[in-house]
């Protein structure tokens, strides 16, 4: 597989890939009950009772009662089921009168689908967006906000690292690379960094005598290491010398995605490589490490063998490190589209093969709910539960996508973390940086790229998203939103310190619908912020900080200056940019709380759009 499948690297497949194999005792489970619908502004708002062991609903539709009712398709290219109600359908006409069905998600793919349809019909929007009321209780003692966004990331191979050749637009784009990594580190927290290609060539060889050489790996380590982020080990690609087809191949580098010739050099191969990380950094050190067994293999592209000679691979590399360190977690299967997580954990559990976490990956979507899969396998075996590490996930799976430039990528990226929040341990966003070369390098600044970060480092929307989250102090306190469109348009999080001194709401409006990816007006809400419980008559210095159209778009910026003539920035272009490169801040004044402790203020929030509030007690 050379040019022919890497061009179909744009995941296609992943949408009807054949159902999986479940885990013991997750089939059969009935329809979701007491469905639901709401007519709201622009959209269908649909809820139902949540099924226990399911991972997911495929909310399906129809025009006419009698159907036929087809899976809801709001465009994010990857996973269709979304992890929990409620779900607002704004891929609707006003006035139009939609049915509706939902059916439960498990690796087994779709279950039935609930006996008595709903009907909807969305309403046009009037002269004024509708306000929706969020709810905050400061008085509420906070509880621990799980860092999820930022214990992983994602970044193109890390020899990049080594890069010595002028890159896109004359970037340095071994600086520039280094730069983003600790740019994500000291803005967002990231702790770890996944990436692909442990053993590409530049960084293992096999000498001679068949032993192997890991001098290149050593110099792409020591200058990761030195950003102060730890490495998500993923073993990964097959070395030639050890690879069943050599030509089977992917991305304009040619990670080779073969089978091994002989599945003892596979483990030989884990096992020298786990020995040498721990001479050269430390046993301690790297028992801190997650090493990840292969990427995507139920995809086509990136693995030429079945699922069974997947499980082989996992087993024989779980075994050849665990025999070096125990203490190293080990995981897999990194699969697309959220498959294959059932079937390794029951391979696991029958062979007695140790697996400290689960990874997958999704895209345009909020995460699934793997939950129910770990405690089963807990349960089974009196081992420890699997972490579930989402060790990939994004707006889009597709290369060059306009939306990976736009606000409308902003709160979708608060609604899956928010999401994540009870249900993963990680929720690694692919990637921090446009300096990534699968496809081909970048053709111009704004291309649609992966990145958090634009080549020269601006912070796309999605950044600011992240660092939004990241600003939030303290614990999580109670907060909800009602009125049109609320929990599944418009959502939010809050948070205050121990003291009540400060207090924190960040709220958003965003759909997973990507036809509205340049905003809709029918979707636009005012946000009527009420918290309660801080201290009475007190007065309380407002900050808002936005994220919208007009406000933390470095792509709008970019279009002001240029116009669209050029691909790279000139000189004074660049300035510019640099000079726009911030997140909007502005005083909203001092508000003082009334008698009982309350105070109301009223924010626009347009869809896409984000609002972080800050009170802080003067």
């Amino acid at each position: 597989m050379t040019e022919k499948n890497a061009a179909r690297v744009d995941w296609e497949q992943r949408i009807g890939l054949p159902s999986d194999k479940p885990l013991t005792g997750t089939a059969g489970l009935p329809a979701p009950s007491r469905l639901r619908s709401e007519d709201g502004t622009g959209h269908v708002l649909l809820d139902w009772q949540p099924v226990e062991g399911a991972l997911g609903y495929l909310v399906h539709r129809a025009d006419t009662v009698d159907g036929p009712y087809e899976p809801l398709d709001h465009r994010g290219g990857d996973v269709l089921a979304v992890p929990a109600p409620p779900y607002a359908d704004s891929l609707v006409q006003p006035g139009q009168g939609y049915w509706y069905k939902v059916a439960t998600w498990t690796d087994a793919g779709a279950g039935p689908l609930t006996a008595e349809p709903v009907r909807g019909c969305p309403r046009a929007p009037g002269t004024k967006p509708p306000t929706v009321t969020v709810s905050v209780d400061a008085a509420a003692a906070p509880v621990p906000l799980p860092p999820v966004w930022n214990r992983m990331i994602g970044a193109e191979h890390l020899s990049m690292l080594l890069w010595d050749e002028p890159g896109p637009g004359g970037a340095d784009v071994a600086r520039e690379y280094a730069d983003a990594l600790g740019i994500v580190r000291d803005e967002l927290g990231v702790r770890t960094v996944r990436a692909h290609g442990t053993f590409l060539p530049e960084c293992v060889s096999v000498r001679e005598d068949g032993s192997f050489d890991f001098s290149g790996l050593d110099e792409v380590y020591d200058r990761f290491l030195a950003t102060g982020l730890k490495p998500v080990v993923e073993l990964s690609f097959m070395p030639a010398e050890l690879a069943l087809d050599p030509e089977y191949t992917i991305f304009e580098y040619k990670g080779i995605a073969s089978v091994p010739r002989s599945w003892d050099r596979w483990g030989g191969l884990c096992r020298e490589l786990t020995v040498h990380l721990r001479e050269r950094y430390g046993a301690d050190e790297v028992a801190t490490w997650e090493f990840e067994v292969w990427n995507e293999a139920n995809l086509e592209v990136f693995w030429n063998g079945t699922q069974a000679q997947y499980h082989l691979l996992y087993e024989t590399a779980a075994r050849a490190v665990k025999s070096v360190d125990p203490r190293i977690r080990v995981g897999g299967p990194g699969s697309a589209a959220a498959k294959w997580v059932g079937p390794l954990l029951e391979y696991c559990r029958e062979h007695d093969v140790p697996i400290d976490f689960v990874s997958t990956h999704t895209y345009g979507n909020a995460p699934l709910d793997f939950r129910p899969r770990t405690r089963s396998f807990a349960e089974a075996t009196g081992r420890p539960e699997p972490e579930i590490l989402w060790t990939e996930w994004g707006v889009t799976p597709t290369h060059f996508h306009r939306v990976s430039d736009s606000v409308f990528s902003a709160p979708f990226v608060l609604r899956g973390m928010k999401s994540a929040l009870a249900s993963t341990d990680a929720l690694a966003y692919w990637v921090a940086t446009d300096h990534f070369e699968e496809l081909g390098h970048p053709p111009k600044l704004f291309h649609g790229g992966f990145g958090l970060l634009t080549v020269g480092n601006l912070r796309k929307p999605r950044f600011w998203a992240l660092r939004m989250l990241s600003q939030l102090e303290g614990g999580r306190i109670p907060a909800s939103v009602t009125g049109d469109g609320a929990e599944a348009l418009v959502e939010c999080l809050a948070t205050r310190t121990g003291d009540a001194a400060s207090v924190d709401v960040l709220c958003w409006n965003g759909t997973l619908d990507q036809t509205k990816t340049d905003g809709a007006a029918s979707l636009n809400r005012n946000a009527r912020v009420e918290v309660n419980g801080l201290a009475p008559g007190a007065g309380y210095a407002v900050t808002v900080r936005r994220v919208d159209e007009k406000h933390s778009n470095i792509k709008a910026v970019w279009d002001a200056v240029d116009g669209g003539h050029r691909n790279w920035p000139d000189e004074r272009q660049w300035a510019q940019l640099r000079a726009a490169d911030e997140l909007f801040e502005e005083s909203g004044g001092t508000v003082t709380a009334d008698g009982d402790g309350s105070l109301s203020l009223t924010l626009d929030l347009p869809m896409p759009g984000i609002r972080a509030l800050r009170l802080v007690r003067s």
